[in-house]
This record gives C-alpha cells, sequence and structure tokens, in this order.
C-alpha cells in the first residue's frame, strides 16, 4: 500500500485517472517545461503518470501525485527517486513540479518538506541530494530553503540534454543528521 504524506495544507498521494488534464496541461506549459528539453504530449504525460503510479505501488515510495487538502485540487508532483544510472553522481533524490497556477504559495516547499521527513524517518535514508539545472534559480532557492548545500564540485554537464544552458546541473545535498 503507498503511504499518503500529509501536510497543513496538502496531501502527497497515489496518482489517479482523474489527474491526467491537469498533468497534461503541466507538461505542455512552456512555462512549467523551462527547464526541459521539450514539451510532453498528452500520451507522454499519460506513460509517465503510470510509470509514477507503478513505482509507487510497486516500492511504495517515489513522485506522489500533490493535492490542495482542502479542496482535493491535483497542482502537481513530489517525491522521491533512485538517481540515474547514468548520473555521475549517486543517492536518492528529490523533486518537485507544481502547475503554475500553485506557483508562489509555498506549496512547493511544504511538499518538498514533507518528502524529506519521509525520507529520513521513514526509509531512514542517511542522505539526500537534489539536481536541478544551473539556472533554475526558483529550485535552488527552494533546496537553501530546505538547509540543501551545493558543492559545486559535484556540478556535471547532464548528456542527456541538449547543448546548452540546460546540460550544466548542480547537486544539491542534505545529511539525516542535519535534517532539523
Amino acid at each position: 500500500m503507498t503511504p499518503e504524506l500529509t501536510t497543513e495544507r496538502l496531501r502527497l498521494r497515489q496518482w489517479h485517472a482523474g489527474d491526467l488534464d491537469t498533468w497534461a496541461a503541466m507538461n505542455a506549459d512552456p512555462q512549467v517545461r523551462e527547464f526541459w528539453p521539450e514539451l510532453l504530449t498528452r500520451e507522454q504525460a499519460a506513460a509517465s503518470l503510470e510509470h509514477f503510479r507503478g513505482e509507487l505501488a510497486d516500492r511504495g515510495w517515489g513522485w506522489w501525485a500533490v493535492e490542495v487538502a482542502a479542496t482535493g485540487e491535483f497542482i502537481g508532483m513530489a517525491g522521491l527517486d533512485p538517481v540515474d544510472d547514468e548520473a555521475p553522481v549517486s543517492g536518492v533524490e528529490a523533486g518537485w513540479r507544481l502547475a503554475r497556477s500553485a506557483w508562489g504559495h509555498g506549496y512547493a516547499t511544504e511538499a518538498a518538506r514533507a518528502v524529506l521527513d519521509h525520507g529520513f524517518q521513514v526509509l531512514r535514508l542517511p542522505e539526500i541530494l537534489a539536481i536541478s539545472v544551473a539556472g533554475n534559480e526558483n529550485s535552488r532557492a527552494l533546496m537553501d530553503r530546505l538547509g540543501m548545500t551545493h558543492d559545486p564540485a559535484e556540478d556535471f554537464e547532464d548528456l542527456d540534454m541538449p547543448p546548452g544552458p540546460l546540460r550544466h546541473s548542480v547537486v544539491y545535498r542534505l545529511a539525516a543528521g542535519a535534517w532539523r
């Protein structure tokens, strides 16, 4: 059974088929996908939703759907996932992506804190990292707010990205002992 994570305002839960319209619209939004090489088609968004749903069901953790608890409105995703084997760093990565209508309300910070709590308290991870395109200042500011630290020596060129500004990635880390 997939655990749900709750905060004062949010519920992180298993994905529902009803999330697809908003998820597809988010991933077709150039502002939401600014730091990704392409927009997703509806079919690609549906495939990613099913992939996330399957990982949550199989593993019990991963990329949760995020909704506003008071309204049930689906607003995006947040979670934890092992870093891709091809990356020059290893560990479990925290991440988040919200619909533009959910920006500026502190939801990403609130969801990320719930994810880190789960990672450290339930999964007993010794460390959690976050990876971002260097130019994604909003994501980097969130990593700073979470108490994560950036070591420029770990920055790398993501060869899965096209040449240009999206290729330079930064790595932030947070040890379990430093959380809260």
